[in-house]
């Protein structure tokens, strides 16, 4: 048996995903298909802006100890 070795390719479509995939076949290649999960823009940009608060020193601190109260 040989070693996995993975590939990150970026199709335009779903035509180049199907050709990806008859490739592969066409040599007899297992092959497993996994697609990467976005963040949502909004939530990304709300995290940053959160961050340059903190920078800013805009943000609360909270004892650990007390977030169990």
């Amino acid at each position: 048996m040989m070693n996995a070795i993975n590939f990150k390719v970026y199709p335009d479509g779903r035509a180049q995903l199907k050709a990806i995939k008859s490739v592969f076949k066409a040599f007899k290649i297992k092959f497993e298909v996994e697609e990467e999960k976005t963040y949502n823009p909004k939530f990304v940009e709300r995290v940053l802006s959160a961050k340059e608060e903190i920078k800013q020193g805009k943000g609360v601190k909270i004892d650990t100890k007390d977030l169990w109260k």
